[in-house]
């Protein structure tokens, strides 16, 4: 009852790709990388501003993502 040996890891990996399929694996993995990277070229990007200057607006590729402005509420 020890730690899991390198068969243990390959039944779990081999019942994951049955339930979850190689192409929505795959997905999960280049939606992970476009994160990671978006993450980095906005952490460089806060480096790179100057204060006062406004952050440039970015277009989003992926058109699953929706975009809005909030509000502040007061209370009357």
């Amino acid at each position: 009852m020890g730690s899991m040996s390198i068969w243990h890891w390959l039944i779990v990996l081999v019942v994951v790709m049955l339930v979850f399929g190689t192409k929505k694996i795959g997905n999960i993995g280049s939606d992970l990388g476009k994160a990671v990277k978006g993450f980095k070229d906005g952490v460089k990007g806060e480096d790179e501003k100057q204060p006062g200057q406004a952050a440039p607006v970015q277009q989003v590729a992926d058109k699953s993502t929706i975009d809005v402005d909030t509000k502040e509420k007061t209370r009357s």
